[in-house]
């Protein structure tokens, strides 16, 4: 059966099925895959320098005359240039330094050395990366390289719009709350992802089945697209029942050939279940659903609370670095959501995404016989 969807018909694309931004591993190979087999892929370039980003475009754009889109953070937190607290009132860019020893004791506890790596998304070692500079530097290369599709993983992406709209860029942002849908609709924006508590990364804390129908209802008729715990055709069919127009899926593309994560992260996938996940601020310094691992479990019982984003990632970021080079699934298992429970294996971009089509259009299909006489 052939599902109709304004999504389709405003992103150009043949079914209504977006990968989610995921930082690092939607990357070109992936993203374009997704969109080569009539999706969309969206680039997760949240830790990507500008130069990097700009390398990615050019790459995906290589691989793919497809649309495609490309995915980072503008958290208010931090682009708005606030004064950011510790919850006992400390400025957290004073304890970078002590937080950062804690971190070199987690290392020595768990046989880990300091090391270099190349993968920007975790190794994260000063607080330049996610500061408001950072931010706009992104968005002045995502307007420069006129990408088909931009996608605001956090915040509210107003600032840019009239410049986005020129380049005839189609817009869309994620939230997690009814409150956030009021304020990015009137933006302008083309599309609302609403993200529930069930996926993983940084998240809502309200479960996906509630959120999407009050998304819908306050969206003043702009399409939503639903996302958190969708990881086969009836999750899919489930949002559009809700009112979703489309879905935004990450943790069934983790386990793709082409993701950019590396082999114990998929191995974590495959090993876990729908209770191997948490949410933690251990990576990011934003709550965000992680594979449950010596790290977060450190944080847990740790008595002090994880650094605000950016400053986190500057604690964060040499132990993740160090667990990746040593293979170490138990201590940087990766993001990924609560329907991980499904994933069985890694396999190509490609055919996850027909086993999704045909899950959906099977599930909407039967759906059917229920009112039949």
């Amino acid at each position: 059966m052939a599902i109709k969807s304004r999504i389709c018909e405003v992103f150009g694309i043949k079914y209504p099925i977006f990968l989610a931004g995921m930082g690092g591993a939607a990357n070109p190979k992936l993203a374009a895959a997704v969109s080569n087999a009539g999706g969309l892929g969206v680039l997760g370039a949240a830790a990507c320098t500008p130069s990097q980003m700009r390398r990615w475009i050019q790459e995906t754009r290589d691989l793919t005359d497809k649309p495609f889109g490309v995915d980072t953070l503008l958290p208010m937190s931090v682009r708005g240039g606030g004064n950011l607290k510790q919850n006992d009132g400390k400025d957290p860019s004073n304890l970078v330094t002590e937080y950062q020893e804690m971190a070199k004791g987690f290392m020595n506890e768990h046989g880990l050395k300091m090391t270099e790596s190349d993968r920007s998304p975790t190794a994260i070692e000063s607080v330049g990366l996610f500061t408001k500079e950072f931010f706009e530097q992104q968005m002045e290369v995502v307007i420069e390289e006129k990408v088909p599709v931009y996608a605001a993983g956090l915040g509210n992406p107003s600032p840019w719009m009239e410049r986005l709209k020129a380049n005839n860029t189609r817009v869309m942002t994620v939230v997690g709350a009814v409150r956030h849908t009021v304020k990015v609709s009137s933006a302008g924006v083309d599309a609302i992802v609403a993200q529930g508590h069930d996926a993983g990364g940084h998240n809502s804390p309200i479960g996906t089945m509630a959120l999407i129908p009050q998304v819908v209802d306050a969206a003043n008729g702009i399409p939503i697209l639903g996302a958190g715990g969708i990881s086969d055709g009836r999750g899919i069919a489930a949002a559009m029942m809700l009112g979703a127009e489309g879905v935004w899926i990450g943790s069934a593309f983790l386990a793709s050939e082409e993701a950019g994560i590396h082999d114990h992260q998929k191995q974590a996938i495959l090993d876990s279940t729908e209770e191997g996940t948490v949410i933690s601020r251990s990576i990011t310094g934003k709550p965000a659903r992680i594979i449950r691992s010596s790290w977060t479990d450190f944080w847990e019982r740790s008595e002090h609370d994880p650094l605000p984003m950016p400053y986190q990632s500057a604690v964060a970021g040499a132990v993740l670095a160090s667990a990746d080079a040593d293979n170490r699934q138990d201590i940087n298992p990766g993001f990924a959501g609560q329907g991980i429970g499904m994933i069985k294996k890694v396999r190509p971009a490609e055919e996850i995404m027909a086993e999704l089509v045909e899950g959906m259009e099977r599930t909407l299909k039967d759906s059917q016989q229920l009112f039949s006489n």
